[in-house]
């Protein structure tokens, strides 16, 4: 009966902190990234993203609306390998100032294939606009249970877009 228990418990921590199919590939261990195009990390061991919102740093499990077309597969994502802590925010001013919007480092790989044709990802966009609804009436919105493709394994890398390959 323990080993049972034991046995549920590794299958349920398998699946937590994977990294999304649109994060960088080579990489191990890392817990952050940062997307400059948008402005926002994301945690690869919560499947969040963090993004300012007024004046508050939030954690949700999409993107704010105002990015429901954004392509985070073809976005550039900073592999944050040298931060260590809950709050990558901390730093955001010279995160911002380092990798501007629009920046580009080495080429990277995705760990998956975006399997939609177009970069618009229609059904990610449906999402974002619902739960967008559900942050403004109710102040939440954290439903894993609608999945925007954030759910992969972990990846490795330095702050500068690029690391320990393994």
């Amino acid at each position: 009966m323990l080993a049972g228990a034991v046995q549920s418990q590794v299958s349920v921590n398998v699946n937590i902190g994977t990294p999304p199919a649109w994060g960088p590939s080579g990489y191990n261990d890392v817990r952050y990234y940062y997307l400059p195009d948008v402005e926002a990390y994301y945690d690869v061991q919560t499947s969040m993203f963090i993004y300012i919102s007024g004046n508050h740093w939030i954690r949700r499990t999409y993107l704010p609306s105002r990015y429901r077309n954004y392509d985070l597969y073809n976005g550039y994502k900073v592999v944050m390998n040298d931060y260590r802590g809950n709050a990558p925010y901390s730093y955001y001013r010279q995160h911002r100032a380092k990798y501007a919007k629009g920046y580009r480092g080495h080429e990277q790989r995705n760990i998956g294939e975006n399997r939609q044709r177009n970069n618009n990802q229609h059904s990610q966009r449906a999402i974002v606009n619902q739960h967008s609804t559900n942050d403004r009436n109710h102040g939440s919105g954290n439903n894993k249970s609608q999945n925007r493709g954030n759910n992969q394994k972990q990846n490795k890398g330095n702050d500068n877009g690029h690391g320990n390959r393994k």
